[in-house]
C-alpha cells in the first residue's frame, strides 16, 4: 500500500502542538489551523506543472513559468474541512471550491452525505480534498468516492492528523489517492477519536 507523505516542515509540527494543547482557546485553535493549512499547501501542490510565457517586466521581456491548465478546486468535507479551506485559500486566491457534507453515524462510525456542490466541468481539474482529521477513514472514503462520480484530473486528500487505522482503511479503497499529513498518531480509541490527537477538530474550531 501507498505510505502517506508525513509534512514535518519545524514550522507545521510546532503550531501543530500547539494546536494540540486542551488549553487553546478556540479563537487560537482557528487561527494556527488557518496558518498551518497554509504551510501544508505549499508541499502538497510541490509538484504543480508549470509552462512558460513571454512577459515584459519594467525592464526587459522574459520567458516566465506560471501555473499550467485549469484551475485547482479545494474540496471541503464539511464541517472542519472549511477550517483547512481558509489558509489554503489565502495562497491559491484563485482556486474554486467545492463542498462535501458528511457526518459521522456515532454508532456505526458509517459516513452519511447530507451535501455535495462543485463547480462544474470537472475533467481537467485537479481536486485537492480536505479535512483535518483521518480517524477511521469512512467520511475520506465516501468523499473521494463521490469526488471520482465528477471524473477530475487527479486527486489528492490533505488532512492534519491521521490513524494507522484510517490510512489503512483509506488505501484499501483508493489507493490511487495519495495522502498528505502532519503527523500520523498511534491509534484510535473506542469511540472512533485518533489518540494522543487533538480531540473533535470541529468543535474545537466552532466552540461547539
Amino acid at each position: 500500500m501507498p505510505e502517506p507523505t508525513v509534512i514535518d516542515h519545524p514550522l507545521v509540527q510546532h503550531k501543530l502542538t500547539l494546536m494540540r494543547r486542551s488549553d487553546t482557546s478556540t479563537s487560537e485553535f482557528r487561527t494556527l489551523l488557518r496558518e498551518i493549512a497554509l504551510l501544508l499547501a505549499y508541499e502538497v501542490t510541490r509538484d504543480l506543472p508549470l509552462v512558460y510565457e513571454e512577459i515584459q517586466t519594467p525592464l526587459a521581456p522574459m520567458r516566465a513559468p506560471v501555473l499550467e491548465g485549469k484551475k485547482i478546486v479545494v474540496v471541503s468535507i464539511m464541517r472542519a474541512g472549511n477550517g483547512l479551506l481558509d489558509g489554503i485559500l489565502d495562497i491559491l486566491p484563485a482556486a474554486r471550491v467545492g463542498h462535501v457534507g458528511l457526518y459521522r453515524d456515532p454508532k456505526t462510525l458509517v459516513a452519511v452525505e447530507y451535501y455535495f456542490k462543485v463547480p462544474p466541468n470537472m475533467r481537467d481539474r485537479d481536486v485537492l480534498l480536505v479535512d483535518p482529521m483521518l480517524a477511521t477513514g469512512h467520511s475520506a472514503v465516501a468523499a473521494v468516492e463521490r469526488v471520482k462520480q465528477v471524473n477530475p484530473k487527479s486527486i489528492k486528500f490533505l488532512c492534519l492528523l491521521a490513524a494507522p487505522e484510517g490510512i489503512a482503511h483509506f488505501n484499501e479503497h483508493h489507493p490511487d489517492v495519495p495522502i498528505f499529513t502532519a503527523a500520523i498518531d498511534e491509534r484510535l480509541n473506542e469511540k472512533g477519536y485518533i489518540l494522543p490527537g487533538l480531540g473533535d477538530a470541529g468543535d474545537r474550531m466552532f466552540g461547539t
